[in-house]
């Protein structure tokens, strides 16, 4: 069986391989390109493709994958908010995804982003590189004793939230499901009463049409002034143009974010050498009180061996026929 694999890093390659040995047979094809209707040619006699968070999965993409011969669709994330779930059920499509790996190290990462920017360690680095050990501008809080929001209870805001329990915060979770396994670790709040007592408020919660914006004009206005936002899950989580305003405003006290609504175009590519016509990302950089990373929250050794383990097993499924537990859900 042959498999292209879009969106393809080295470190990707390197993971994919070492998983790929565990199931004879299959032959691989990488691809730095991302899945669009112009790049569906490269998977041309293969059964499979397997895909990335910011490949596109639309119903073109998806009639055109299938009229190419393609019966499989791995995608090596969690999210599936960029997958056409009707049309795929339609065509038959099989399709599965990576529901967690190691949640641990993006909840790890929000905590890295809050801490750098409470801290402003990035800034003090820089300075100490440059022999500047004035302390003026760098004074930040102590997060111990702060209250914590966190939106979305699954398996990274659950980490999360015992992450900041562990430091001595109140942490306030804001979900529809009941949260048994965080009795003793946070209160259960609304997302109204949550934006408007906590000091850091953090998204883990996926992209639906339900939570599209959920940051937006109101809920920015909701939010004790001063606050701290961090987004480590989707960045249509969050209007950035209203978030641009509440930072003008000091409504915002400082936005940390691992993705961005437009990232497709930016992360996972080195444009140190571009111009970046983005003005919307440009106006973020702008701000000292905002910490950009792009993307990196699930990047350690652990979480991607996970990954390139569960994308073969899945395939696995799929080669044998039998049920697999990671299918997307039927429209």
């Amino acid at each position: 069986m042959k498999i292209a694999v879009y969106s393809a890093q080295p470190y990707d390659r390197r993971f994919l391989d070492e998983a790929r040995a565990t199931l004879p047979g299959v032959d691989a094809t990488y691809f730095s390109d991302r899945l669009e209707l112009d790049t569906v040619p490269l998977a041309q006699g293969c059964t499979a493709v397997c895909v990335f968070v910011n490949d596109i999965l639309d119903a073109p993409v998806l009639q055109a994958l299938h009229a190419l011969g393609v019966r499989a669709v791995l995608l090596r994330c969690a999210g599936f908010n960029n997958v056409d779930l009707q049309t795929a059920t339609r065509l038959g499509l099989f399709m599965a995804r990576v529901p967690a790996y190691a949640p641990e190290a993006v909840a790890e990462h929000a905590l890295a982003l809050v801490m750098t920017l409470n801290r402003r360690t990035h800034r003090a680095y820089a300075r100490v590189r440059e022999g500047n050990f004035a302390l003026d501008g760098l004074l930040g809080t102590t997060l111990h004793g702060k209250t914590v929001g966190i939106v979305g209870a699954g398996q990274i805001g659950a980490c999360a939230a015992r992450i900041f329990h562990g430091m001595g915060c109140k942490v306030l979770i804001s979900d529809p499901a009941p949260t048994p396994q965080l009795d003793g670790v946070a209160e259960r709040a609304s997302l109204e009463t949550l934006l408007a007592q906590s000091d850091v408020v953090s998204l883990h919660c996926p992209l639906l049409d339900a939570t599209r914006h959920m940051i937006n004009t109101t809920s920015l206005a909701r939010m004790k002034r001063g606050a701290m936002l961090v987004n480590t899950s989707r960045g249509g989580l969050i209007d950035t143009a209203a978030v641009i305003e509440a930072l003008k405003s000091g409504q915002l006290g400082a936005l940390a974010i691992d993705v961005y609504e437009q990232e497709s175009t930016l992360f996972f590519e080195d444009h140190s050498s571009d111009i970046i016509a983005d003005d919307v990302f440009q106006r973020l950089m702008t701000f000292p009180n905002v910490l950009v990373t792009g993307h990196q929250g699930f990047f350690t050794m652990e979480a991607m061996r996970e990954i390139a383990a569960v994308t073969f097993a899945n395939l696995a499924c799929y080669m044998q026929g039998s049920e697999c537990a990671n299918a997307l859900p039927t429209h």
